[in-house]
């Protein structure tokens, strides 16, 4: 197996146990691809879901222009509940795993179709 390979399995294994959830792994496949190089650098694969200008840059950039997502209080409503599903007191929120949690909340799985 790969690098990503590693992650991907490593990022089920947080969806199963911190988020108790069973991973649809195509689609965690997927939205781990469209993070594109960032899953491999330390900083950029984690979110830092205390700092307010990261969870604003997830807004922006993965809410509204991945997802297509109209700007609302609903988008830090989504954001908010996908952190605390993870566990506000987890240390690594994996970039990839938020982004999966969003990608099920707000049920814009089709746009990885």
């Amino acid at each position: 197996m790969g690098k990503r390979d590693d992650l991907i399995a490593r990022y089920a294994e947080d969806l199963r146990n911190k988020c108790g959830m069973t991973p649809d792994m195509d689609l965690l496949t997927k939205v781990t691809i469209g993070c594109g190089p960032a899953i491999y650098n330390d900083d950029a694969s984690t979110v830092a879901g205390s700092q307010t200008s990261e969870l604003e840059t997830i807004k922006e950039n993965f809410l509204m222009k991945k997802l297509g997502l109209p700007d609302g209080p609903e988008l830090m409503g989504g954001i908010y509940k996908a952190i605390d599903t993870y566990g506000k007191s987890e240390r690594n929120k994996y970039r990839a795993v938020v982004y999966y949690l969003l990608t099920k909340h707000f049920g814009k799985e089709s746009v990885y179709g």
